[in-house]
């Protein structure tokens, strides 16, 4: 109920993922008479279980006010299905400040876990067609020992939700040279090389910000803060450069013209850089699977995200990556 788009978008993006996926199921969580309107319109009634929740966490609501007026809200009660039980993820487009904690209060960190992570995919060209990169927003700090458990949480995201057998892990730094960067990217580096051979990773060193969407790493680590300005700054360009290409091919006939003859190409080259189609950013570190979608999600983009959700549920990937961190404490903290 949070989402810019309100659950319109919600119901209609399901939609399109019940149309694909036969045996998937929904709860939605809001007010039930609203909800059921719309899932009537869809014609889902025989696919969606309705949980009446009539309160909302707004997006310029405080992380500390949505947990004490939590119960009772959509955002609340959808973490709820989890824990439980009932659903095997949650998806959200709400608050994300308001989801992490509500997710780390309800449904507690894995054991070994200090700081859990916002992962996200990024086009790539590599052969999956995205990368995996976190953290990207969850918490802004992030020290030597919260960089390695990225890692792992990571090249386990890597391996059981895209089938990469052995992930490279690239760490993000202003350089590629071992004597750049702060201290504790420095001590993170030699941690994570030390564990690359018992984690079964891949460790390539620092990349840089021209390395996210390379075939160099599948997989890179870096802290909320910097995480978060990398994704916004992506998505911002992304509108920017098809802003400008619906600019050139309606200048004038010709360049109309051609956009014709271009149709198909340029229609693919949309959506390779549609920030739409990789849409959800998963919390790595929980005892439950979390997606979290953009606020001003669409159809297209719930249904992406619905997707990400189906691959990870299908995989066992939190008990997976459960076991993967348990594995590997790092030093001076206690499982």
């Amino acid at each position: 109920m949070g989402g810019d788009r309100g659950p319109a978008a919600v119901v209609a993006g399901i939609s399109r993922s019940a149309s694909k996926n036969p045996d998937i199921a929904f709860i939605l969580h809001g007010p039930e008479a609203e909800l059921d309107r719309l899932v009537k319109k869809r014609k889902l009634s025989d696919r969606v279980t309705i949980v009446d929740a009539q309160n909302v966490v707004h997006m310029d609501d405080k992380p500390s006010q949505a947990l004490r007026k939590g119960e009772g809200t959509s955002m609340w009660s959808a973490i709820e299905s989890v824990r439980n039980g009932d659903a095997s993820v949650a998806v959200s487009c709400g608050n994300t400040g308001a989801l992490m904690l509500l997710s780390t209060v309800r449904l507690r960190k894995l054991p070994g876990v200090k700081r859990p992570a916002i992962a996200v995919l990024w086009p790539s060209t590599n052969p999956s067609g995205s990368n995996v990169m976190l953290d990207v927003g969850a918490d802004i700090k992030a020290d030597e020992n919260d960089l390695l458990q990225y890692a792992l949480m990571g090249a386990s995201y890597a391996r059981n939700g895209f089938d990469i057998h052995r992930p490279r892990i690239g760490l993000l730094n202003v350089g590629t040279e071992e004597f750049k960067g702060r201290t504790e990217l420095k001590t993170a580096s030699d941690l994570i090389s030390q564990n690359a051979d018992d984690a079964n990773f891949e460790y390539v060193g620092f990349v840089e910000g021209n390395d996210i969407p390379s075939n160099k790493v599948d997989v890179i680590v870096t802290d909320g803060f910097t995480g978060n300005i990398a994704l916004k700054s992506a998505e911002g360009t992304a509108k920017l450069i098809r802003g400008f290409l619906r600019e050139a091919f309606n200048h004038s006939i010709l360049s109309r013209l051609a956009t014709l003859l271009a149709y198909t190409s340029l229609r693919r080259l949309s959506n390779r850089i549609d920030p739409r189609r990789v849409n959800g950013g998963v919390f790595l570190g929980l005892n439950g699977t979390v997606v979290k979608s953009h606020g001003s999600a669409d159809a297209t983009s719930i249904a992406a995200a619905v997707k990400l959700a189906l691959q990870l549920t299908q995989s066992d990937f939190n008990q997976k990556l459960a076991a993967r961190v348990a594995s590997i404490t790092p030093p001076d903290q206690d499982q």
